[in-house]
């Protein structure tokens, strides 16, 4: 956690001191399921890793360009990683703004977008990142839906 231990990559006790940096690899938004790196920060929100998946969806994001659509939807997700963490070190109004700049993000993105309801997390995001809600748990599993189920609703 922020403050709370060494930086990974700048303290020779972090975890990734002296590592490179990673290089994404960038693809197509309609085939986000082959994308390692991707899945890989989607698995670190989801067990609560969000300064790790920050920096994950950072690299994504300036390898599929900051200005495009892909890149508005990870950016969104970077900020709800930060928003969380946030919220974790106890800074509420910090994650209140990190939280509306990412559902605004996502107002404008098809309902299904590299594999996540985008309508179904944004609403149960908003719900728990009400004031009233501070004492559950701030994190939602990003729901991977094989393309196949996509193609089957559309029909």
């Amino acid at each position: 956690m922020p403050g709370r231990g060494p930086h990974p990559r700048r303290d020779p006790r972090g975890h990734s001191y002296g590592l490179p940096e990673p290089k994404p690899t960038p693809f197509p938004a309609d085939r986000w399921q082959t994308s390692e790196d991707y899945l890989y920060g989607i698995d670190l929100y989801n067990f609560a890793y969000w300064w790790e998946c920050h920096e994950v969806f950072e690299g994504l994001w300036h390898t599929m360009g900051r200005n495009s659509e892909q890149g508005n939807f990870l950016q969104a997700f970077i900020q709800f990683a930060a928003a969380n963490l946030k919220r974790f070190l106890g800074n509420e109004q910090a994650a209140q703004k990190l939280t509306r700049s990412g559902l605004a993000r996502l107002q404008n993105l098809p309902q299904h977008y590299m594999g996540i309801d985008v309508i179904a997390f944004s609403e149960a995001y908003r719900v728990i990142s009400t004031p009233l809600a501070n004492s559950t748990p701030y994190q939602i599993r990003l729901a991977l839906e094989p393309p196949s189920s996509l193609k089957a609703s559309k029909i």
